[in-house]
Formats: C-alpha cells, sequence, structure tokens
C-alpha cells in the first residue's frame, strides 16, 4: 500500500469515527421532541450526551486538518465547490453547541425551549447536510480542467443526494434513540425503545434504496459487499432493539454506519472527486495528494498520536458509562 492509499485509509476511518460517534449525538438532540415530555425529561436526554458530544466532535476536525494536509487539490474543490454547504454544517453545529451551553442559563420556559429548538435544527440539519456531501462526492459533480466545482447549489440537491441525505438524518435518529435506550432508566428508556422501532423501520427502506441504487449506479465488489453487510446488521440491530437487548442494538447501529460510510469511500477509490462531465478532470488519490515527504511525516504523527486519541476517547466513555435517570437531575434554579 502506497502513502496516498494509506492516507485514503486512514481518512475514510476518521469519517467512520466521527459519523459513528458524533451521530448519536445527532440523534439525540433530533429526538428531544419526541421523548422530551417536561424540562427534567429534556435535560436527562441532553446528559446523556453532555459530557461526550464536543469530544466527537474533534473528529471532524481532525479529518478536516488530514484532508488539507494529506489531499490539498480534494480539499480545495470540496470547499470551493461545495462551499454553502459546508458553512450550513458549521453554522449549525456552532447553533448547537451554544444551545447545549446557555439553555440552563436563565429559568424562564420560554428561553430554554428556543434554545432546545436550536439543539433539533442544529442536530438535524448537518445530518441531513452530511448525506448530501457525501452522495454528491460519489454521484460525480462537474469540474473544470483546473478542478475546480463548475455547477450551482441546485445541482448539489438532485435525488440521489437528497435520498442520502435522508438515508443519514433517519440512521443517526434511530442511533440516538438507541442510545438513549442504552444511557438512561424509567420511562424515557421505554419511550426510546418505542421511538426506535418505528424509526427503524423507516430508516432500513430508506438506506436499502440508497445503498442499493449506490451499488448500481457506482459500486464496486468491495463496496457492494460493505452494502450487503450494512443492511444485515441494520435489520439486526433493530431485531435487537425489539428484544430489549440495548447494548447489542447499540453496537450493530454503530457497525452499520461504519459499513455504509466504509461502501462510500470504497466505491470512490481510487478517485476521491470523480468529474460526471468528463472524467479526465476527475480527482484522483494520485493527482490530489500531497508530496510523499508531506505524507511521510503525517504518518509518524499520526502513528503517535491516533493510539493517544483513541485511548483517551475510550477512558472518557468508561468513566461516563452508567445510566442516567431523572431521580439524578438536580432541581432547576
Amino acid at each position: 500500500m502506497d502513502l496516498p492509499t494509506l492516507w485514503f485509509v486512514i481518512l475514510g476511518f476518521f469519517f467512520v469515527g466521527y459519523f459513528v460517534l458524533d451521530g448519536f449525538d445527532f440523534g439525540v438532540g433530533m429526538s428531544l421532541p419526541f421523548l422530551g415530555r417536561d424540562d427534567t425529561d429534556r435535560r436527562v436526554l441532553i446528559n446523556t450526551i453532555g459530557p461526550v458530544w464536543d469530544l466527537n466532535e474533534t473528529w471532524v476536525i481532525v479529518a478536516g486538518a488530514f484532508l488539507f494536509a494529506a489531499f490539498p487539490e480534494w480539499y480545495a474543490t470540496l470547499f470551493s465547490g461545495f462551499y454553502l454547504l459546508m458553512l450550513l454544517i458549521l453554522l449549525a453545529l456552532i447553533v448547537r453547541g451554544v444551545s447545549f451551553e446557555y439553555r440552563h442559563q436563565r429559568p424562564e420556559a420560554s428561553w430554554k425551549r428556543r434554545f432546545d429548538a436550536m439543539i433539533v435544527v442544529g442536530s438535524a440539519v448537518p445530518a441531513f447536510v452530511w448525506g448530501l456531501v457525501f452522495a454528491n462526492v460519489v454521484r460525480g459533480v462537474p469540474l473544470d480542467e483546473g478542478h475546480d466545482y463548475t455547477g450551482t447549489l441546485l445541482d448539489l440537491l438532485n435525488p440521489y443526494a437528497v435520498l442520502g441525505g435522508l438515508t443519514t438524518l433517519l440512521l443517526f435518529f434511530t442511533h440516538g434513540a438507541v442510545f438513549v435506550t442504552l444511557k438512561t432508566e424509567g420511562e424515557i428508556r421505554r419511550r426510546a425503545r418505542r421511538l426506535a422501532v418505528r424509526a427503524g423501520l423507516v430508516t432500513i427502506v430508506v438506506a436499502a434504496a440508497f445503498l442499493a441504487l449506490t451499488s448500481l449506479m457506482h459500486g464496486t465488489l468491495v463496496s457492494v459487499v460493505l452494502s450487503v453487510v450494512a443492511a444485515v446488521t441494520l435489520i439486526a440491530s433493530f431485531v435487537a432493539n425489539l428484544r430489549g437487548r440495548e447494548g447489542r442494538s447499540f453496537g450493530l447501529m454503530a457497525v452499520t454506519i461504519a459499513l455504509a460510510v466504509s461502501s462510500l469511500f470504497a466505491a470512490l477509490f481510487p478517485g476521491v472527486m470523480p468529474a460526471s462531465n468528463d472524467p479526465a478532470n476527475s480527482l484522483t488519490i494520485a493527482n490530489a495528494s500531497s508530496s510523499t515527504y508531506t505524507l511521510t511525516i503525517m504518518s509518524w504523527v499520526a502513528l503517535v498520536f491516533v493510539p493517544l486519541i483513541l485511548g483517551y476517547q475510550g477512558f472518557t466513555y468508561w468513566i461516563f458509562r452508567k445510566r442516567i435517570s431523572r431521580a439524578a437531575i438536580p432541581a432547576a434554579h
């Protein structure tokens, strides 16, 4: 495996980690109107991800930094051509982060409702737009000889990309509902399981349609196999939730998302940004990567710091592994 290929795999690994971890954060945020019947319920939900949501977001920061350093041509084309979509994701993440910190600063119910609504929007928008972005990358976009995007925003809102956005939105929503069943007790846990069942049925249909369409249009042998296994694990997660096996259901949902994202990267390889108008204008891991010297230095840095990131992440989840109940939430002041 040469260095550009290695860094394509490393980049895929970090996006997989981001979607698995921040995916259930988004799902919990989107579940507030469905599971939070009063302020205490909503505080329980927020507290399930309170210790980890900002840590989960660091995965996309690292992924973006690696993309910039390892594949500068890909980074430039993606962030210039998809500028409005990327800006929308950034603004939504800012709104969500601010809402987590500010909703408890005043006691008025109207104040908290506004910030709760911002959490929902700040969770749903990235969950949908990330699917739009990755679906368009896999599908291919019009590029000129300088690898600049020549389409419009409306071109990015094509039916295939919208289906991709709905797929990530529903996957994350279901992932979050299952996470709530794993992290809470009492009535809210039971409501979360029922919500995960209802959402899971819709998710299975939509995700299967998107993965099947991707396999037909852009699939390789590896991506098709990954897509099929992802469909199987998604159904297995649904069955495990029906049987009350929250841990197994959550683990299988994480595997489903990891396999689904991996299948998209496998469908891309060895390309990174296909040109829909002229294949000669496409970006590949060969013509989009940095120099061998840069990739070598980055490899040594990753060898040192990636295990530290994984170790700290695992330690954090271990420390905050216990369930949360309404009784554990102090009275609001």
